[in-house]
């Protein structure tokens, strides 16, 4: 639970990405699915580690786009949530806060964009906002599907819109533009434009709040993905 809030991302990433490399089980390929905050960090995955090959993502309220806010949290967890809200409200791209606390590395400031991209160290680097790489763009491509999770009642991501790869509209914090009206998706960027024209793109809509969900959509939703 600590390495969810403590451990710099990219060194998360990393480790998974040799444990995927040495498992002679996942050479043939392999489906993955992230939760919340796992979806964006498996998306990485995808694009940093082509080998062996991830054939679906599933990211289940995944935030995309990053979040502009943290405003519930759940449970036993909520005292260092409370301090991780401090700690955003300081300084999300101060170098240290980036390096040392999973909650500012997708951090999305949409009323200060140039210093989201010029300080992010994970969100603004797999979505191509500080240089385009080639590599990222050609290895998401290679999913047969990337299926996003929406909760249409989510109180504990702001904006709920980023589970779709939507977002703020830059320079504001109340309009929300969808991932087909972004510049991500008109530049093509990342190759996301293209996959949904492939029909690779699968968006879904769930009523609920963040990962509520029963098991009866579960199965009828998200396992034919898995098979």
């Amino acid at each position: 639970m600590k390495n969810s809030f403590f451990l710099n991302v990219n060194e998360q990433v990393d480790f998974v990405c040799k444990e995927l490399a040495l498992n002679s089980l996942l050479q043939n390929g392999y489906n993955s699915m992230g939760f919340s905050q796992g979806g964006q960090f498996l998306r990485a995955v995808a694009q940093r580690c082509p080998s062996p090959r991830m054939k679906n993502l599933i990211s289940i309220g995944g935030q995309h786009q990053g979040v502009y806010g943290f405003p519930r949290c759940p449970g036993e967890i909520s005292k260092i949530c409370d301090q991780i809200r401090k700690v955003l409200n300081f300084g999300a791209y101060t170098r240290y806060v980036q390096e040392h606390l999973v909650q500012a590395e997708y951090w999305h400031d949409p009323l200060n964009e140039d210093e989201y991209r010029n300080s992010s160290i994970f969100l603004a680097d797999i979505n191509q906002e500080k240089q385009l790489n080639n590599s990222y763009k050609n290895n998401i491509q290679l999913l047969e599907k990337f299926v996003m999770v929406k909760f249409l009642n989510d109180t504990m991501v702001d904006p709920p819109d980023t589970e779709w790869f939507g977002f703020y509209q830059s320079g504001q914090s109340s309009k929300t533009v969808t991932l087909q009206e972004s510049t991500l998706y008109t530049d093509d960027r990342l190759g996301l434009r293209e996959m949904d024209k492939a029909g690779k793109l699968v968006f879904i809509g769930v009523e609920g709040d963040h990962l509520q969900f029963n098991e009866e959509w579960f199965t009828k939703n998200i396992i034919p993905f898995l098979l």
